[in-house]
């Protein structure tokens, strides 16, 4: 235990030597955390919190265009601009001022409604409640187009959630022209009310609930979670580095000739950038509780669950530090350690989740993403934040970083003794 606690102390001591290393550990994630957040706050909020400006050209000024203008400005999502000219509404989107533009043809209106009186003449007089006029010829209506404008560098997400929603509008405003149209043919009374048109099928999203109140997730309990994991990660870098540096300064040299093994002077590593790891925890946890609300982002709540925070953080770290502890073994140069991992911390928080969701990702990466520690840390992370998880819930994500830890520390070891053996 003595040479543990006088390897973990020449550690300590070689930290605390470096102020630009300890900056990069503890004052870039927080950066990157508080960056990140505001960025991604906006696509968690409600859609009536952030509105996008459109334009709309309105060349039918019908009872139509005006239940499509009703429908853009009560859906909270957008700020509905007029224009005049289609040209100039294009150009306008084409160069990127406007996400989008909607073209309303001309006579919208009365087409939609000689094409729905023409269908129900032709209903009413296949069941006989009319004389027959076949012999008059039917006027050929020609079909409307409603024309969409997206900027360029607009996300297909986005172009199809708009055009999935004027498609359900003017559905419904068709169907309601088609009762009118119905009804006004088999009643003479225009107050009476023959066909219901309100929708007999909903939707409503149901979410977990803690004390009768609603939980919605928001852009503090993903993003918390998902750049603590990769700053935590990111030590792999420094601790290679210093494995590598005492290589070539001919520090190992000197530790074998003492009577320490390997394994202890990696345990000394493993408990100070653990300490590293925790602090870096508790440094996020606090932007999330008291600076993201003082920057109008969402309170980031721990209440009752900072017991399983600290133990999914604690064999993260664990991951984290196997890792570097190998890559420091195995690396000859600093040039081999640092860009190789800073670039395979990178792709285990792609493959992890940390940038792009598993779900939305190619079947092969979702496969890929299982065998990532960050997936497994993020995953724990969530089931504590978002699922309310137990200690049992995250008892397999746990496990898996832990098994990682004593893998790659385990082959680290053997590696140097197989190496150093002459």
């Amino acid at each position: 235990m003595h040479k543990l606690m006088a390897s973990a102390y020449k550690e300590f001591l070689l930290l605390i030597r470096d102020i630009g290393g300890i900056a990069i550990l503890f004052i870039m994630p927080l950066v990157l955390i508080v960056t990140i957040t505001l960025i991604q706050d906006s696509t968690f909020k409600t859609v009536s919190d952030a509105k996008i400006p459109i334009l709309v050209v309105n060349n039918d000024n019908g009872n139509v265009s005006e239940t499509i203008l009703k429908g853009l400005g009560e859906s909270n999502a957008f700020e509905v601009n007029i224009k005049e000219s289609e040209d100039v509404a294009k150009d306008l989107v084409f160069k990127g001022k406007y996400q989008l533009a909607i073209i309303i043809p001309e006579n919208l209106s009365s087409g939609l409604e000689q094409k729905v009186t023409q269908n129900v003449d032709g209903i009413i007089e296949k069941f006989g409640f009319e004389e027959d006029t076949d012999s008059l010829p039917k006027e050929t209506i020609k079909s409307k187009e409603v024309k969409l404008y997206f900027d360029p560098a607009t996300q297909m997400t986005f172009k199809s959630s708009v055009k999935n929603g004027i498609d359900k509008m003017v559905a419904e405003i068709e169907t309601k022209s088609i009762y009118k149209a119905f009804q006004e043919q088999i009643s003479d009374d225009p107050t009476e009310v023959i066909f219901e048109t309100e929708n007999f099928i909903t939707f409503k999203e149901i979410l977990p609930k803690e004390n009768n109140k609603e939980i919605i997730p928001n852009s503090v309990q993903h993003n918390v979670p998902a750049w603590t994991l990769f700053a935590i990660f990111f030590i792999i870098v420094p601790l290679s580095i210093n494995i590598v540096k005492e290589k070539s300064q001919g520090t190992f040299v000197r530790l074998r000739t003492n009577p320490v093994s390997y394994a202890t002077v990696l345990g000394g590593k493993t408990l100070i950038y653990l300490v590293v790891c925790l602090i870096q925890f508790v440094l996020m946890l606090l932007v999330g509780v008291y600076l993201f609300p003082a920057i109008g982002l969402p309170t980031l709540d721990v209440s009752g669950r900072l017991p399983l925070l600290f133990v999914v953080a604690i064999f993260a770290g664990l991951a984290a530090i196997g890792l570097g502890l190998l890559l420091g073994t195995i690396a000859k140069t600093q040039e081999q350690s640092a860009p190789f991992g800073a670039t395979f911390v990178v792709i285990l928080a792609a493959l992890g989740g940390v940038w792009v969701p598993v779900f939305v990702m190619p079947k092969l990466m979702q496969t890929l993403s299982n065998i990532s520690p960050m997936n497994w840390g993020l995953n724990a992370f969530y089931d504590v934040f978002l699922r309310h998880g137990s200690l049992l819930d995250i008892l397999p994500e746990i496990s898996l970083l832990f098994l990682f830890f004593l893998a790659t520390t385990f082959i680290a070891i053997v590696y140097n003794e197989k190496k150093n053996t002459v």
